[in-house]
């Protein structure tokens, strides 16, 4: 019988060998604040303890994947102080980290959008599935900023040029794209 954890923002399903992290926020569109940003580094360091799982697969509730940082809750880090801003900042980070370490593969089944930051949980994943028809953008630079903590991952995933590029043009592009940018391993019928 599979076990259903269920945190604030996220579920994890442990069927077998298999663990699913599914992001629960779809009213936000998977959006991540500061309480995803804990589940799913607890959720990543868990499963990396669990003897009896195999692999753990990612995914979003509804019809997103992610759609990056929630931008209510980045609108209230402007009131941040210096400190908080670098608390919340190694937070994510870390999140990234837990989920690029985690000793179990990692699998992103990005199952829609997939926005800003949204690309870095996908880049921080050993594997990645896309739907074919799923919308990809690193668009922070429409925001004026830069991907910065989701950078490295990025890079390490699709390479410098097609960061560059994709980080400073904030290009909408589909699954299939995204399997020749090599931001996902395959691009897939939905």
């Amino acid at each position: 019988m599979p076990e259903r954890i269920d945190l604030e923002t996220l579920y994890l399903q442990i069927d077998g060998p298999v663990a699913t992290c599914t992001f629960n926020r779809p009213d936000k569109r998977n959006a991540f604040n500061a309480q995803m940003i804990k589940d799913i580094t607890w959720a990543a360091r868990e499963v990396g303890m669990m003897d009896t799982v195999r692999v753990m697969v990612v995914t979003g509730a509804g019809s997103a994947f992610s759609a990056g940082a929630d931008l209510n809750w980045m609108q209230s880090m402007k009131n941040y102080s210096y400190e908080e801003n670098i608390t919340d900042a190694e937070a994510l980070a870390d999140c990234m980290n837990a989920l690029y370490t985690c000793s179990k593969p990692t699998i992103a089944r990005v199952n829609g959008p997939s926005i800003g930051g949204g690309n870095g949980l996908v880049c921080a994943c050993d594997i990645a599935i896309a739907a074919d028809d799923a919308v990809f953008s690193l668009s922070e630079v429409k925001l004026g900023l830069v991907p910065a903590t989701i950078g490295p991952y990025v890079v390490k995933r699709i390479g410098e040029a097609n960061a560059r590029y994709l980080m400073l043009t904030g290009l909408r592009f589909t699954g299939i794209e995204a399997a020749k940018f090599g931001l996902v391993n395959w691009a897939v019928p939905r």
